[in-house]
């Protein structure tokens, strides 16, 4: 069996994939602190309580925290007894090419998303992930990633209003019932929503534009389905969009022998 794991700024989700889907999904938050031994203890728990008994043999990372990627090693190592296939690694290899200025590193989210983006979908993409930042990924006709757009994240984006203004509260994002808020809390709300409604809009027409192409927007991120019920701004919505490209990447490299 096979452990993808996407370790976010903020969140790490683990998934098993038994070749043709995914039996099981976690989530916890991203701690560089948090050693293997904790990690297996947390995982095997879970394993247990939902009655998964599988062995795993192989590994997958896509970590955007440098910082967590050797913790994760020593626990594939340690407790699966294999290395790991770590995305971004000069021993991976991916299916797409990375057409960027040189000496850029491009985060592994993205290409990760980028590799999972073609194989649904094709060529002509923009993807929309709706993370700690708001990334938006630009996919060539043949696969290709060719660069995008970062943006601050919604709830970094809440944070930042809350801490540097001691009068407005902590709120969580919804989408407000007016566009003119009769609150406080209203009108961030409203500030918040509204604004990322026009900022998704105006950066994917841009990029149409630029590329002078019809152009598929494919969304995922826990914040996409709440942008979506609005406004038609995404041709389609895709949960699992990152973990689908680490099973693309995985079986890539082991056809290519590299595992």
């Amino acid at each position: 069996m096979l452990l993808a794991i996407d370790c976010g700024n903020t969140n790490t989700v683990f998934s098993i994939w038994d070749g043709t889907r995914f039996i099981a999904m976690w989530r916890a938050s991203t701690e560089h602190q948090r050693t293997a031994d904790q990690y297996y203890v947390w995982l095997t728990t879970l394993m247990k309580f939902q009655q998964i008994d599988v062995d795993i043999t192989e590994v997958i990372i896509s970590s955007t925290v440098p910082r967590v990627v050797f913790n994760l090693r020593v626990f594939s190592d340690r407790y699966f007894n294999c290395r790991p296939l770590v995305v971004g690694k000069p021993e991976c290899l991916l299916p797409v090419d990375v057409r960027v200025d040189e000496g850029t590193q491009v985060g592994p989210d993205r290409l990760v998303n980028t590799v999972a983006g073609y194989d649904l979908f094709g060529g002509d993409l923009v993807i929309v992930d709706f993370g700690t930042a708001t990334t938006f990924d630009v996919v060539a006709e043949d696969g290709a990633y060719i660069g995008g757009v970062i943006a601050p994240g919604v709830n970094l984006s809440l944070e930042a209003l809350h801490q540097a203004a001691a009068a407005l509260p902590h709120v969580d994002i919804t989408k407000p019932q007016r566009v003119i808020g009769t609150n406080t809390v209203a009108c961030m709300q409203s500030g918040v929503f509204w604004g990322y409604i026009g900022l998704i809009r105006e950066i994917c027409n841009r990029i149409k534009a630029e590329r002078d192409r019809p152009m598929k927007v494919i969304s995922t991120g826990g914040l996409a389905p709440l942008f979506q019920q609005s406004e038609a701004l995404f041709d389609h919505f895709e949960d699992d969009l990152t973990m689908h490209g680490l099973t693309v990447i995985h079986k890539y490299n082991k056809e290519n022998n590299s595992i």
